[in-house]
């Protein structure tokens, strides 16, 4: 058996056993009202009377995630290929992706909230948490090129841009899927924050909803629906990681 099928059958394994102690704490009732059983979950989850509603609140939440995750992408990208040509500009770009990273979600929704809309505001949290960690992986990976690759390049006369688009950049493409994948959870959880602060429509919503209205099944059913799609989406991000390590790495 090989490494990665031994990977994926003890994930699943684990996977199986969480699943079936959810159900077990909840039928037996071991943390009261407030842990449902799974297969109450699921029975909600499958009614029909409620898929649009699940449909509706998920399709939003990921497309704001998605909006989110290419600007924050783009940010990331773009501010660490700066920093990395003009070398002066170096520090002070670190110090402000610092700072924006250290300011709580909460606090940023409400500054969103008025520049922007409240369509605008889970998109723009959720660009915030990509942005920090797209910047410190493209960062970390423009460096990966060793000196005496970069000397050939001086030698066959290379200028920096030059030096960069056919070096730097090839070198960094592990680190930055490796920053994708990690940005795509944060993403999402900066988007359902986001949503907090006068969305329409979304998983944070329902959540919002769910505990207002002490509806316990409704609201696992929206932290299920999240969690599934953000690990069906890391997995899909694993994968493209993979195979930038197998052609770059």
């Amino acid at each position: 058996m090989s490494a990665g099928t031994r990977s994926l059958l003890l994930g699943a394994l684990g996977i199986g056993l969480f699943l079936a102690l959810w159900e077990l704490i909840g039928q037996l009732k071991l943390a009261g009202i407030s842990w449902p059983p799974l297969s109450a979950v699921l029975d909600m989850l499958t009614d029909e009377s409620r898929l649009p509603l699940f449909r509706r609140a998920l399709g939003a939440t990921l497309a704001e995630t998605a909006m989110g995750y290419l600007w924050g992408t783009a940010a990331g990208l773009g501010l660490a290929t700066l920093a990395h040509l003009v070398p002066p500009l170096r520090r002070g770009s670190d110090r402000l992706a610092a700072v924006l990273n250290s300011v709580p979600s909460i606090a940023l929704g409400p500054i969103f909230l008025v520049l922007l809309s409240r369509e605008s505001t889970p998109a723009a949290v959720a660009s915030i948490h990509v942005f920090f960690i797209v910047f410190v992986s493209v960062g970390s990976g423009l460096q990966r090129a060793t000196a005496a690759h970069r000397d050939l390049f001086a030698v066959l006369g290379a200028d920096r841009v030059r030096r960069f688009w056919r070096l730097e950049l090839p070198a960094a493409m592990p680190s930055l899927v490796s920053g994708l994948r990690l940005a795509w959870p944060a993403a999402l959880i900066g988007a359902i924050i986001g949503e907090w602060f006068g969305a329409p429509r979304g998983i944070g919503i329902l959540i919002i909803n769910a505990m207002q209205n002490f509806q316990i099944v409704l609201l696992w059913c929206a932290v299920l629906l999240a969690v599934a799609s953000s690990l069906l989406i890391y997995g899909a991000l694993t994968l493209l990681e993979r195979a930038a390590y197998s052609r770059f790495g």
